[in-house]
């Protein structure tokens, strides 16, 4: 039994790994605290470039229809904007920072849950992957604000 029945392999495996980068930072900022700075950085800058890449994949879902609801690929923007917004906060405010852009991951993870026309599995793997993204946003609001 698997996590996503029905997933592909490579996708599942690419997922999977793609949380180490949410996951890892808070605990590298807890065990060594001197790296707290850079590992909320780090956790951050992956967040923001997660949301702009789930906005890009929801932008060529959306171009391959005909016709092209460009409301929907209006909307496939939205996440590439709030996470430079976000991004561009200061330093000082990192808590906030990655309170936002977990807000903005399980927005989007909803939004894709919940689309139609996506293989039977992908919600199922969404599921997982924003949830996965969302602990470690959150963890690290809560632990690498500094």
């Amino acid at each position: 039994m698997t996590l996503a029945p029905g997933t592909p392999r490579v996708v599942l495996a690419y997922g999977l790994l793609g949380l180490i980068p949410f996951l890892a930072p808070p605990v590298l900022g807890w065990l060594f605290p001197q790296w707290t700075p850079l590992a909320a950085e780090g956790l951050a800058l992956y967040g923001g470039l997660i949301l702009s890449f789930l906005g890009g994949a929801r932008w060529a879902m959306a171009v391959r229809q005909a016709p092209v609801d460009g409301r929907i690929v209006s909307l496939a923007m939205l996440p590439t904007l709030v996470a430079l917004a976000l991004l561009l906060l200061p330093a000082d405010r990192r808590a906030a920072q990655l309170a936002g852009l977990a807000l903005a991951l399980l927005i989007h993870g909803v939004w894709d849950m919940r689309s139609r026309g996506l293989p039977d599995w992908y919600p199922r793997l969404r599921l997982i992957l924003t949830l996965g993204g969302v602990i470690g946003l959150t963890a690290g609001a809560l632990t690498l604000h500094g």
